[in-house]
């Protein structure tokens, strides 16, 4: 019997949902969202982010001004608890997601480590 492997992924998909570390994260993204003026900051910095990241896709480079902003935004958004409550949540959370993806491309290391 061959598994399905798209069965599989749901599954897993299911179990994440279940897992503290993702838990931890909804509910630090909840707690955000109810502080009006620290969502709206977060929001900012996640829109800045995209478009730098955006620049750097194409080729352009970041001005005095992109940095300036990027180094005022950092700073407001370290000194917002409700951020760096939600940034934590998130690296614990990508800690889990790693630790996963290394279980699932073993296949892949194995095939081009072993000759």
């Amino acid at each position: 019997m061959t598994a399905n492997i798209y069965d599989t992924a749901t599954q897993l998909e299911r179990e994440i949902r279940a897992t503290d570390q993702y838990k931890a994260l909804q509910e630090a993204f909840a707690n955000l969202k109810e502080k009006t003026e620290a969502y709206a900051l977060f929001k900012e910095f996640q829109a800045f982010q995209q478009t730098l990241q955006q620049k750097m896709m194409s080729g352009e480079e970041m001005t005095e001004e992109d940095a300036q902003k990027a180094q005022e935004l950092t700073t407001a958004v370290q000194a917002e608890a409700g951020i760096a409550e939600l940034m934590e949540a998130e690296q614990a959370f990508s800690l889990l997601v790693n630790d996963m993806n290394k279980i699932v491309m073993a296949p892949v290391h194995e095939l081009y480590e072993g000759e």
